[in-house]
């Protein structure tokens, strides 16, 4: 774990490094591109939920609960306690 750490930070230094050498144009212009990326993400994100948010049908409809068993065409025969065997 240790190992991994050091190596996590040595990367994150050398990316650090090649950041800094880069033109403050370079720089800019690449904060620039990361920031419409993520504008355009967060649009489109927002644009969905907003989309299905209006597109759902929010009608909740009641009934009455109708017992599962009573329902069941079967013999009320078939229907023994297992217990009444042993």
């Amino acid at each position: 774990m240790k190992k991994l750490r050091t190596d996590m930070d040595k990367w994150f230094e050398k990316l650090d490094e090649r950041w800094r050498t880069l033109p403050l144009r370079k720089q800019h212009k690449y904060t620039l591109y990361f920031f419409a990326g993520y504008l355009l993400l967060t649009a489109g994100v927002i644009f969905k939920v907003w989309y299905d948010a209006n597109k759902s049908n929010n009608d909740m409809v009641i009934e009455h609960i109708e017992n599962p068993v009573l329902k069941k065409k079967g013999s009320p025969t078939l229907l023994k306690d297992t217990l009444s065997q042993f």
